[in-house]
């Protein structure tokens, strides 16, 4: 079974190259719990669980909106637990407009999968 380490590193490597959906659905967990601070647009709640409602709100997020740049310092391991500093420019998919766009997200891992994933910007 991949320790906390192994799934932060190979994660991030994922994101780093782009494959951002693809990264969750190799380690979020079936019980896997979503956080954000705030609702987001199109009626997604702030607090999603389950596999299905993670991908729902993943798949909606990218359905308006893609990352054009990406720049992750991490993942900075500790215990069961790693953190990503990510800073990118995100375009809307309808207005083409870009802007930038920097979070903290914390994963916490169980079994070799993510089974939170919290993040933290304003």
């Amino acid at each position: 079974m991949p320790t906390t380490e192994n799934v932060a590193r190979d994660f991030t490597d994922m994101l780093r190259h782009g494959q951002f959906q693809a990264a969750g659905e190799k380690y979020w967990a079936d019980d896997v719990t979503s956080v954000e601070p705030m609702n987001l647009p199109g009626g997604i709640a702030a607090v999603v669980s389950g596999i299905i409602a993670t991908k729902a709100k993943s798949e909606s997020w990218f359905g308006g909106c893609r990352i054009e740049d990406i720049c992750i310092d991490g993942p900075f391991v500790t215990g069961d637990q790693f953190a990503l500093f990510m800073d990118m420019v995100i375009v809307n998919r309808v207005s083409g407009e870009g802007r930038s766009f920097d979070e903290i997200a914390l994963y916490t891992v169980r079994n070799g999968q993510i089974t939170e994933e919290r993040y933290f910007y304003d």
